[in-house]
């Protein structure tokens, strides 16, 4: 796949693509319902398939005081997108002037006049364009207009009558439900980062942890979960079953959010790798304990709770759980 940013850098090649719009945080089975519609109207034309995204994500210019939200930063998203068979990500700069432009502009400068795109795929609910006016109604009279065909595809729900969203992921999120998240994206919801210092106390107490700062993503709920570990090696990641934590460490004093991985049967120094670290199942909430000797029970309980909900689950090392489920369309 292909990351444009600009449109001086696309190819006779990728004009005329089928392109599918939206910001597509999570990558969930909504979204990927939207990608894959795209990817089969294309292959059907002959023409390149193209996925459009918008960075920053527009919530962060225009509330840029409010919490941390992002599922998927850019990096994570582009691999997930990746993963469903993209020719091409276009990588939308937005900024204020960009939030300036009518949707009459965005379709006449961009999908027309820059990409060509023959045909558009959207979600039910996606909007664009200054005061949020465009919709896929209004898409689809341009189409008729400029010769474009339009997709609106519609909400898709799982089996059991949820509908997939990004507002429910991080619901589920925040609730300490990895799992039901897990059941609306597709794919395990994941964090990653270079590993850092942090205090060493987890070896001195026979756990070494891996020690993250999650930055711009959503906040799950504080506590301890079962997890799994990707380590790139030479191109390829490996996967190990782990326990982590995620929280302020109330036992030490600590007023700052950290999330430290412990990874089962392993002894190597992580310290500057990168790691991905895909939450499984919530084990139980962060609480302050008495002291060292009560803290170090606790967590051997844990890392065996994590070893038999992990071991349930069959993962390999190779295939690590984040490979999307690819929704019918």
């Amino acid at each position: 796949m292909r990351l444009i940013r600009h449109c001086g850098e696309l190819s006779p090649d990728h004009r005329g693509c089928v392109v599918a719009l939206g910001n597509f945080d999570g990558v969930h089975l909504g979204h990927q319902a939207v990608i894959l519609t795209a990817r089969r109207i294309a292959q059907d034309l002959g023409v390149a398939h193209a996925v459009m995204t918008f960075e920053p994500h527009p919530r962060s210019l225009f509330n840029p005081d409010q919490p941390p939200f992002r599922l998927t930063p850019f990096r994570v998203k582009s691999r997930l997108i990746e993963a469903l068979g993209t020719d091409f990500l276009y990588q939308q700069h937005f900024d204020r002037d960009f939030a300036a432009m009518t949707a009459l502009e965005f379709v006449g400068g961009v999908l027309v006049g820059c990409m060509q795109a023959s045909h558009v795929v959207v979600g039910y609910d996606y909007v664009f364009g200054k005061g949020r006016l465009g919709t896929g109604a209004f898409l689809q009279k341009c189409g008729e207009e400029s010769g474009f065909g339009v997709t609106v595809v519609p909400p898709a729900m799982a089996d059991h009558g949820e509908t997939y969203s990004s507002t429910a992921v991080r619901e589920h999120l925040v609730a300490g439900r990895p799992d039901a998240a897990a059941r609306l994206l597709g794919h395990y919801w994941e964090v990653e980062g270079r590993v850092e210092h942090g205090d060493a106390r987890g070896r001195l107490l026979g756990f070494p942890t891996a020690n993250l700062r999650l930055g711009e993503y959503q906040r799950p709920a504080s506590g301890v979960y079962a997890v799994r570990a990707g380590i790139d090696k030479g191109g390829a990641t490996v996967w190990h079953d782990g326990v982590a934590n995620f929280g302020r460490r109330p036992t030490f004093d600590k007023t700052d959010e950290l999330m430290e991985v412990h990874l089962l049967d392993f002894n190597e120094d992580l310290y500057g790798r990168h790691l991905r670290v895909a939450l499984v199942e919530h084990i139980r909430p962060e609480r302050r304990f008495s002291g060292l000797a009560e803290l170090t029970t606790q967590i051997t309980a844990d890392v065996e709770t994590g070893r038999r909900l992990l071991a349930a689950r069959h993962f390999s090392a190779a295939a690590g759980p984040m490979v999307p489920v690819a929704p019918a369309v």
